[in-house]
């Protein structure tokens, strides 16, 4: 007869390898050992960008305030350049100008005739005022004839004032003003408006 025993039978547990135990220890000691290897690493090399950053950042620093005084002076130059350039052109206009006063003198010393004498001359953005003294009336149409036959004057140069002086002298005197408006020839002629008939 068979006979079968039903009842469990107790067996021994397989005994831990000994070798394995061991490991996982050592295992997670060189994980752990890894993971501060790396996150060293990473602030050692964090630390290396920033200071790499930072000297790069001080040297564009530098160029930008080197540029920003080099910008300085090119605009100091700008302004001296058109300073000097305000300058030139009004040379040029000063010297333009100079010929004007020599050829309107020239002309009225040419437009003065014989026994007529001049006593003042004023220039105004109105015209030109001639004061003089004649000894006769034909004297003074003579050079109010001269100066509009000049070219340099516009028609037509107008006699303010004519007044007769007597002086202790035998020899009565012609005291007059004549208004002209002096133009260089190639230039608009200004011609003032008639007043009075």
């Amino acid at each position: 007869m068979i006979r079968i025993n039903l009842l469990a039978v107790r067996r021994k547990a397989p005994e831990p390898n000994r070798f394995a135990v061991q490991k996982v220890p050592l295992l997670c000691s060189l994980i752990l050992l890894a993971t501060v290897l790396f996150v060293g690493w990473r602030f050692w090399s964090a630390r290396q960008l920033d200071a790499r950053l930072g000297d790069e950042i001080q040297r564009a620093e530098q160029e930008a305030q080197s540029l920003r005084t080099v910008l300085q002076q090119v605009q100091q130059f700008e302004q001296r350049k058109a300073q000097l350039q305000q300058r030139v052109a009004l040379i040029e206009e000063l010297r333009q100008g100079q010929s004007a006063p020599v050829h309107m003198l020239d002309e009225i010393s040419r437009a003065v005739p014989d026994r007529l004498w001049l006593t003042e001359l004023k220039q105004d953005p109105q015209g030109l005022k001639v004061d003089g003294r004649t000894t006769s009336l034909t004297a003074l149409s003579d050079f109010v004839g001269n100066l509009e036959a000049s070219g340099y004057f516009a028609r037509p140069v107008e006699i303010l004032d004519s007044q007769v002086e007597t002086s202790n002298n035998a020899v009565d005197l012609v005291k007059f003003s004549v208004k002209a408006q002096f133009t260089m020839p190639g230039a608009a002629r200004a011609v003032p408006a008639r007043t009075g008939t």
